[in-house]
């Protein structure tokens, strides 16, 4: 019977943002090709240590207990790796030593496999490997590379936090080329004149339609069960602010699409708002913005638009 994967929220992850893959990294750079697949052979029952992203998709995937037949889940959860078949066996063994439910999985030797994102309805891969990101969204894939993080996950925390930047994350990166060219004057004012028309969507407003999904069957359970806790919120967290603001809520009602928090910070530092907030995974398009965020929030890169765009020759 075939498996349909058009209603469901499908995300592709690597096994270097699922699991720490440090050491076998390690043996790759310096040995080569034939020793790393020796040394995933010789450890293929050697259990992978958790990774930035696992509690994310730990998280997501415990979601699937709102759909109305376990064989029918809202989330859908694929390996996306370069790792040749072989290899591969240590990173399913690890996905089942670990109790997640993920079964489907493309390994690939050597070569990239976002090339398949959209064939599987794909909203959004996530990878360690910032390489194979940028291509990705080179190809105009919604993707993100993730970093480093110390952050440390309470397992007994039963929320999913998802925060977001907006522009080149949830909205086309049209507003910010206005403002390398003019300005933060320059950008105020074009967003006030067009407050009432919405951006583009950007890279990742797909999968947050996904996650709007699933949050309406949270407030159906809710619904039925008043004493069921809401567990996935999503947050907006902008260096926009007034009079700028108005354009991006706009933007997301005329999507069909919305969060529960919004942060205008006009110029604060981020990550003092994400050491309260605490969101288990923060997407951004500036690397600048990660760069205080990510010691103490999971943290992505999302190489999109303008900002991201290797400069000229002088």
């Amino acid at each position: 019977m075939k498996y349909d994967l058009s209603d469901r929220l499908v995300i592709g992850i690597a096994s270097s943002a699922l699991f720490d893959l440090a050491d076998c990294d390690a043996v790759f750079r310096e040995q080569g090709e034939d020793a790393y697949r020796a040394h995933q052979e010789a450890h293929a029952d050697d259990v992978l240590a958790k990774g930035v992203a696992f509690p994310f998709v730990r998280r997501l995937l415990s979601l699937n207990d709102l759909a109305s037949d376990p064989s029918d889940p809202l989330v859908e959860v694929i390996i996306l790796s370069r790792n040749d078949p072989d290899s591969g066996l240590r990173v399913m063994r690890s996905i089942a030593a670990h109790g997640l439910p993920i079964s489907r999985a493309v390994f690939r030797q050597g070569r990239s496999a976002h090339r398949f994102m959209r064939a599987l309805n794909m909203s959004l891969f996530l990878s360690a490997d910032g390489t194979d990101v940028r291509q990705a969204v080179a190809d105009g894939l919604p993707a993100g590379h993730v970093l480093q993080t110390a952050r440390v996950d309470d397992e007994g925390d039963q929320e999913l936090r998802i925060a977001f930047d907006f522009d080149g994350v949830l909205a086309s990166d049209s507003s910010e080329r206005i403002f390398q060219d003019a300005g933060i004057d320059g950008f105020r004012a074009h967003e006030v004149l067009n407050a009432t028309t919405p951006h583009d969507p950007g890279p990742l407003s797909e999968f947050l339609a996904g996650i709007n999904r699933i949050q309406r069957r949270e407030e159906d359970k809710r619904r039925e069960d008043p004493g069921y806790p809401l567990r996935l919120r999503v947050s907006l967290v902008t260096a926009r602010d007034a009079p700028a603001h108005e354009r991006a809520v706009r933007s997301l009602k005329r999507w069909g699409l919305r969060v529960n928090d919004a942060f205008f910070l006009g110029g604060i530092d981020k990550a003092a708002v994400m050491s309260v907030l605490d969101p288990h995974i923060f997407f951004d398009d500036q690397v600048s913005h990660l760069n205080g965020t990510a010691p103490a929030t999971p943290s992505v890169h999302v190489p999109f638009g303008v900002v991201n765009t290797p400069p000229g020759p002088g």
